[in-house]
């Protein structure tokens, strides 16, 4: 990994790393890390040489033009340095493409970079397809082995057996080697699973706020997201056999949801609430 900043004593850092790629449906993880990253301002510190791990026949390097001048971007994993978070502590924002080859290598080598900073826990995040409706939040795992997370009731155990991506790698080694860590996976509508799907971004940071006890600004996702819903809409309306699809899925989760309707559910979101207009009023203070 190579490093391109001298790296200060970080405050008690957390990693949050998403992957482009078999674990990123419609794009939503990787769209959450490009907007942490513009919201907290943070700054690139290392990346990974992408001739180890990437083969560049299928993901190939792409020519940008900066500021007139012309170079090439090689695919790869970067980790960017968030001072400006809301949490009180720093951040690592690790976003990358799943790597070709060397899995077990690759996640060494985050970790090793991650562990050398101090970090405390990691939080991965992923997108998956699923049998769920545009037209209501998308729903959103988040599962643990660490037994102390478990006991806060931050997250549940997996029951998930089958194949797995490159932040169930980096999630199991990570555990392995001692760091809690927690795996978020929102469901994106299969129908729509397109990218980018901004709803399912959305979904991902509100997660993130409960679990972080922070307010993350995201007004451009909520503007992107009721763009993309009204675009899907659009869609279903056209064919007949897709608006009825939309409305069985929309009745299963109605029905699966009801008797959350009056307990934990309202409850975390009426705290989201609160925390999100304390904010605001100290920023208008």
């Amino acid at each position: 990994m190579l490093e391109f900043a001298d790296m200060p004593q970080l405050n008690d850092p957390v990693v949050i790393a998403a992957f482009e790629g078999w674990n990123d449906a419609g794009e939503c993880a990787s769209g959450v890390i490009e907007h942490l990253r513009t919201v907290w301002q943070a700054q690139l510190v290392a990346t990974v040489d992408p001739e180890e791990y990437y083969d560049l026949q299928v993901n190939r390097p792409r020519v940008i033009s900066v500021q007139g001048e012309r170079s090439l971007r090689w695919p790869s994993t970067r980790v960017y340095l968030a001072h400006n978070s809301p949490l009180g502590r720093d951040v690592l924002l690790v976003q990358g493409i799943e790597p070709s080859v060397r899995w077990r290598t690759f996640s060494g080598e985050i970790l090793d970079f991650c562990f050398a900073r101090g970090a405390t826990q990691l939080i991965t995040l992923g997108g998956l397809l699923a049998d769920v409706p545009h037209t209501r939040p998308m729903p959103v795992s988040v599962t643990t082995e660490d037994e102390a997370l478990l006991t806060k009731g931050l997250a549940e155990k997996s029951t998930y057996e089958g194949p797995t991506g490159i932040v169930g790698v980096i999630g199991e080694l990570a555990q392995r080697r001692g760091l809690p860590t927690l795996s978020v996976w929102a469901a994106v509508p299969h129908y729509a699973g397109g990218p980018p799907s901004p709803k399912a971004s959305l979904a991902l940071l509100g997660c993130l706020e409960e679990l972080l006890s922070c307010v993350i600004d995201d007004t451009d996702v909520i503007e992107a997201a009721r763009a993309w819903e009204r675009g899907v809409d659009e869609l279903a309306s056209s064919d007949e056999e897709v608006a009825e699809y939309v409305a069985s899925l929309e009745e299963a989760q109605d029905t699966a949801e009801l008797p959350e309707a009056s307990g934990d559910a309202i409850a975390r979101e009426f705290e989201r609430y609160l925390r999100k207009r304390g904010e605001d009023g100290s920023a208008r203070g």
